[in-house]
């Protein structure tokens, strides 16, 4: 599945794209091809559509990965289900300050995230 078809099927039902949105293409990502193929996946994906909207200093390479990493934890801790049960079981995720716990605002300001991968500098993410 492409990015734009999991946008389409987030998004059918949806009059806005949020932070829930966007935790929902990426659980399906995550569901669907597994971390390490949503991982560019995702990343591509919504850098594309920062760069079609006219907007690419909005992409941020370390954060899209974070995502990924995060709801592919949860996703093999709490699998099955649709959605809203694997969202209601991992309300932690539907918090878009959840990086704070593991990067300092600094290191997400910073342009090396931006443009690559940084690692969480506070605490690492959780190990499936």
């Amino acid at each position: 599945m492409t990015f734009n078809e999991l946008l389409n099927e987030v998004t059918a039902d949806r009059p806005h794209f949020g932070h829930r949105e966007h935790i929902h293409l990426t659980w399906l990502a995550v569901t669907r091809h597994g971390v390490a193929a949503a991982i560019p996946l995702v990343s591509e994906g919504i850098q594309q559509t920062a760069r079609y909207a006219g907007a690419p200093q909005k992409y941020h390479a370390t954060m899209s990965r974070a995502w990924v990493e995060l709801v592919g934890f949860h996703v093999t801790s709490h699998p099955g289900g649709d959605f809203a049960t694997w969202a209601a079981a991992n309300p932690a995720l539907l918090d878009k300050r959840l990086l704070s716990r593991f990067y300092r605002s600094t290191t997400l300001a910073s342009e090396a995230a931006r443009r690559g991968w940084v690692a969480p500098d506070l605490t690492p993410f959780p190990l499936a």
